[in-house]
């Protein structure tokens, strides 16, 4: 009797052994399907213009929650970005704007070194603007009306009898185009284009515009300047003549609510290097389904606009974001899951 219990307890340890075995096999399968990036780590490469920080952390939240290890993202300049991928240098980025950047893009290596993976942000806009009191009060409603030298008066902040535009800054795929309209609009005598920090430039305009002044600027959406100079409140898109773009497409759409703005409708897009994309499908799927609206960067960027703009504010707003989009989160994270099984 002794015997044969002694038999069936160590027969019960066996079974409770391999049960155990098999529980923390079967454990480390569902953890790596959960955590396709099994501890690899992934380079990000960000803009040096903070305001676009935001999308970068959400993406990084969801490649962590994947189990990668991610780096210190580098920062680079809008015309060394795809050049930086290109060569593995860095991984992947969610800056590229299809259109406008397209020439960086292409001078990389294009799709023999880069994949557009997916629309980051679709729908932004680009154009000009002037304040709504001088629009309306002079009829102003195209570019073309600066060809003018009484309308172009209005704009002159440094008394040389043209107009000021505040622009954007050297190398940006902005700078090209706005120098391109201006000849090809026959603007060059009327308009000076102020190029520099942009958003320095827009504090003084905006400074100028509370103080009662007339305002002409360029700018992009989704950033913080549309939550402080209201389109239809404070300020008006201005139309251009015709579409003329550097790159001579000129098929492309312009048109937003029935103005031709002079700048392809365009979308954001996440970028990754072709050599890491083919390794890392989790990755890549995630990073091509992220998507956050132009009204939601928008508003975070509004938030920085009023303090919120250290790297944990910045950390703080994409981890909120997320709370609130959890249900479409989980989903991008599930089908990037299923990619890598």
């Amino acid at each position: 009797m002794r015997m044969q219990l002694h038999l069936l307890c160590k027969h019960v340890y066996k079974l409770t052994a391999i049960a155990a075995l098999s529980s923390a096999a079967m454990s480390g399968v569902v953890q790596a399907e959960a955590m396709p990036g099994n501890g690899a780590t992934i380079k990000p490469l960000f803009s040096d213009v903070a305001e676009e920080r935001f999308r970068g952390e959400v993406a990084i939240a969801g490649l962590k929650e994947l189990g990668y290890e991610v780096a210190e993202p580098k920062e680079a300049e809008y015309s060394k970005m795809m050049a930086m991928l290109s060569t593995g240098e860095a991984d992947f980025n969610v800056h590229l704007w299809d259109r406008l950047h397209d020439n960086f893009f292409q001078q990389a290596g294009g799709e023999s070194t880069l994949l557009k993976a997916g629309s980051v942000i679709p729908g932004v806009l680009q154009g000009y603007l002037i304040d709504k009191k001088t629009a309306d009060q002079y009829g102003i409603n195209s570019l073309e009306d600066l060809q003018k030298p009484d309308i172009a008066k209005l704009f002159d902040y440094d008394g040389d009898g043209k107009a000021d535009l505040t622009g954007c800054n050297p190398g940006w795929g902005c700078d090209a185009v706005i120098n391109h309209h201006l000849k090809a609009y026959g603007l060059e005598g009327s308009v000076t284009h102020h190029r520099g920090p942009y958003f320095e430039l827009m504090a003084d305009t905006i400074a100028r515009y509370q103080e009662g002044h007339p305002v002409l600027y360029y700018t992009w959406v989704p950033q913080w300047i549309a939550g402080v100079l209201i389109e239809g409140k404070d300020v008006v898109w201005l139309e251009v003549p015709f579409t003329s773009l550097p790159d001579g497409n000129n098929d492309v759409l312009t048109s937003y609510k029935g103005k031709n703005l002079g700048f392809a409708v365009d979308e954001v897009m996440s970028v990754v290097n072709l050599n890491f994309a083919k390794k890392n499908s989790a990755a890549m799927v995630f990073l091509s389904q992220l998507q956050i609206s132009a009204g939601d960067e928008s508003a975070e960027n509004l938030k920085m606009k009023n303090g919120e703009d250290s790297i944990d504010d910045i950390r703080r707003h994409a981890k909120e974001w997320i709370a609130a989009h959890r249900d479409q989160f989980d989903g991008w994270l599930n089908r990037a899951r299923a990619s890598a099984k």
